[in-house]
């Protein structure tokens, strides 16, 4: 699903608010989850997940079009972890 799939089942499913306005609030959402990582913070939604922050050491890498090797410098990605509910949800026989 998309941000603007989101957006639109959101609308559909409450028709008294403007899709403007679910715009809004779907978009500072985001970004609120996104500052927070940025800011080196978690962010937990409770039975849905939780968002952190990584560390990825350096490393030598190789470039894949030339095979000679690349020094790749540390850097940080996000991660994810579904939480309990989720994971129960989707595993339902």
């Amino acid at each position: 699903m998309t941000k603007s799939e989101l957006i639109q089942r959101l609308a559909e499913s409450n028709p008294h608010l403007y899709q403007r306005d679910i715009e809004k609030i779907v978009g500072t959402i985001f970004d609120e989850i996104g500052d927070a990582l940025a800011r080196g913070d978690r962010v937990e939604l409770r039975g849905f997940g939780a968002f952190s922050v990584k560390r990825r050491d350096a490393r030598t890498g190789r470039n894949p079009r030339t095979g000679e090797s690349v020094d790749v410098g540390e850097k940080y990605i996000p991660f994810f972890k579904t939480g309990k509910q989720l994971r129960e949800r989707l595993n339902t026989d």
